[in-house]
């Protein structure tokens, strides 16, 4: 009874220490932007996105351990993995071209998420999280940008591969929310999960 009323002490709450660090995320993105299109500097813009990967595990550790899980944080968490992600593939495609597939992908499944997100929370009353299949994808594309970044002369062939099985771990993440989601709009989600 004691955790419940802790989880329920921060699940308005905006300023937490998972949200801060979500916040920082966001607000690296410019720079590691800079240092790529503008001095060029490939290995400090690898060492921010280590940063910020650090940073979205340690977050989601900190709001589980302490039970700092908060509305603000379902939606801030996964906006800046996902801005994060489309913002480094974008910064990709300049040198790798067939990474437009993943970013249109991921694009159009963030823009669907962030529509039926919100009519699941206006019509349901839930702020759903991610799924395991959402994860892996994060996985996967984060995987693939990490490459890119370190190994600044990938080959063709490897970079390719990394592309697609990015596209297809994204095409299953969205194909496997839209059920979810759909689910929820017509009465048949599980209100329990979240």
């Amino acid at each position: 009874m004691e955790e419940k009323a802790t989880v329920d002490k921060y699940k308005d709450k905006i300023i937490t220490i998972p949200n801060l660090m979500s916040m920082a995320r966001i607000c690296i993105i410019p720079v590691i932007a800079w240092l790529y299109l503008g001095p060029r500097n490939y290995l400090w813009s690898a060492i921010l996105i280590i940063i910020s990967g650090i940073t979205d595990v340690l977050d989601g550790m900190i709001a589980r351990k302490f039970n700092m899980k908060s509305d603000v944080g379902k939606v801030l968490d996964p906006f800046a993995d996902k801005a994060t992600q489309l913002t480094m593939i974008l910064l990709l495609m300049t040198k790798f071209p067939l990474l437009i597939l993943p970013f249109a992908i991921s694009l159009i499944k963030e823009i669907f998420m962030a529509l039926t997100g919100y009519m699941v929370i206006k019509k349901c009353n839930v702020v759903m999280g991610a799924d395991w299949h959402g994860k892996v994808a994060t996985v996967v594309v984060s995987a693939t940008i990490f490459l890119h970044f370190l190994w600044f002369n990938i080959t063709p062939l490897v970079s390719n591969i990394f592309a697609i099985l990015s596209t297809a771990a994204v095409t299953l993440s969205l194909v496997l929310y839209a059920i979810r989601n759909f689910g929820y709009l017509m009465g048949k989600g599980d209100m329990n999960k979240y």
